[in-house]
């Protein structure tokens, strides 16, 4: 329970460090370097969890291939959760 918590939480500041920077208004008028050095400041508390949560995993027995497959489970479940998932491919809305 703790590693997918832990997992949650990471896919949660992924998410935010890779696309924040599209809809957020701090981000507008920000040069590319600026935006992106932040988001890879945002993207280092995503491995600060990570890390943890697969030398957890592994140390009760997962493997290293369920885990990953446990991370994109729970990336693919809070993409289609906001409404992001669409038969149409039109970007984050529904058919």
């Amino acid at each position: 329970m703790r590693t997918f918590l832990l997992l949650l939480a990471s896919n949660i500041f992924m998410t935010f460090a890779w696309y924040g920077q599209l809809k957020l208004k701090v981000f507008e008028g920000r040069s590319l370097w600026f935006v992106i050095l932040l988001s890879w400041g945002i993207a280092f508390f995503e491995y600060c969890l990570m890390v943890p949560a697969n030398r957890i995993g592994y140390a009760q027995g997962l493997t290293g291939y369920q885990l990953k497959v446990m991370q994109e489970v729970i990336s693919g479940s809070s993409w289609c959760s906001r409404g992001s998932c669409s038969a149409s491919g039109s970007r984050g809305t529904t058919a």
